[in-house]
């Protein structure tokens, strides 16, 4: 009786070491994926603050202003364009 007592204690031990073993390791994921749910809100508000400033950025009326300011683009008009004709015969098809 006393050896199936000792058995029974040592699997008992085991048991209870699992257990509390398996506990923490559940308790360190939940952590885990906590953490990680809450960089994803971090990531998603940034990529929404990030598009809406590259829409504000490729807005035209900036991009017009841009091209006359840095790049003294102008707008294009009939009486200044000019018209470049292929060569007959040699070029691509």
């Amino acid at each position: 009786m006393t050896r199936l007592n000792l058995v029974l204690l040592g699997v008992l031990l085991v048991s209870s070491f699992a257990l509390v073993s398996l506990q923490y390791e559940s308790r360190r994921l939940y952590v885990a994926n906590e953490r990680a749910r809450s960089q994803a809100v971090q990531l998603a508000a940034e990529y929404d603050r990030l598009v809406a400033q590259q829409r504000a950025l490729a807005a035209p009326a900036r991009v017009q202003q841009l091209a006359q300011r840095q790049l003294q683009m102008r707008p294009a008009h009939p009486a200044i364009t000019e018209y470049v004709a292929l060569p007959q015969g040699g070029g691509t098809p």
